[in-house]
């Protein structure tokens, strides 16, 4: 298996890279997470791989960070979910939004991401809680329904993922939801 390349970046074509180590150039797949972060033509880059043998053929994928690369091999395991698939998944969020998305239940913010219907989005959401959404650093501890039900209601209200989450954050811990909803509006318009 190849685990790491470490050589210069020659092209940069989304998604896919050509990496010159040692007179040898690599096609790597990269989901745009990665490739917003790369350096500039010409420049070393290392990247962590993950190496996918097919019937008809060999595919690696590229990663700038272990735990996108971790997130993937995740991904991979689900029934229905291929290599190309999961990039698409992490071209279209974050590992972190991923987790809160998991943690939270949210198959809307899944739907979002193209060629994620809302039966992809519950089987990921099903087959990855405990495993992604329990290891969620940026928000605390586990939500609670009512916590779902404050974001869900903020984002119903038109703001984004961002504020709402700021919001959210605002609100202490087993909060009921109609008092919640009021203190995130209240730190929203403070803002």
């Amino acid at each position: 298996m190849i685990g790491r390349l470490s050589g210069v970046l020659l092209e940069k074509n989304p998604p896919q890279l050509l990496v010159d180590c040692n007179g040898v150039g690599y096609e790597v797949n990269v989901p745009m997470s990665t490739f917003y972060n790369l350096p500039g033509l010409g420049e070393k880059v290392v990247l962590l791989t993950h190496l996918t043998v097919r019937e008809d053929a060999h595919i690696l994928f590229g990663f700038g960070t272990n735990e996108e690369r971790n997130v993937f091999k995740q991904l991979v395991k689900i029934t229905g979910i291929g290599a190309r698939t999961a990039l698409s998944i992490l071209s279209g969020m974050s590992v972190a939004d991923l987790a809160q998305s998991i943690t939270l239940q949210e198959a809307g913010r899944l739907t979002k991401i193209p060629g994620i219907g809302k039966k992809t989005a519950e089987r990921l959401l099903l087959e990855l809680k405990g495993k992604l959404g329990a290891d969620l650093g940026g928000a605390g501890a586990v939500a609670t329904d009512a916590t779902s039900d404050i974001l869900n209601a903020l984002l119903a209200l038109g703001y984004s993922d961002k504020e709402a989450m700021l919001a959210l954050k605002q609100v202490p811990a087993g909060t009921g939801v109609s008092d919640g909803i009021k203190l995130a509006l209240k730190s929203l318009s403070k803002a």
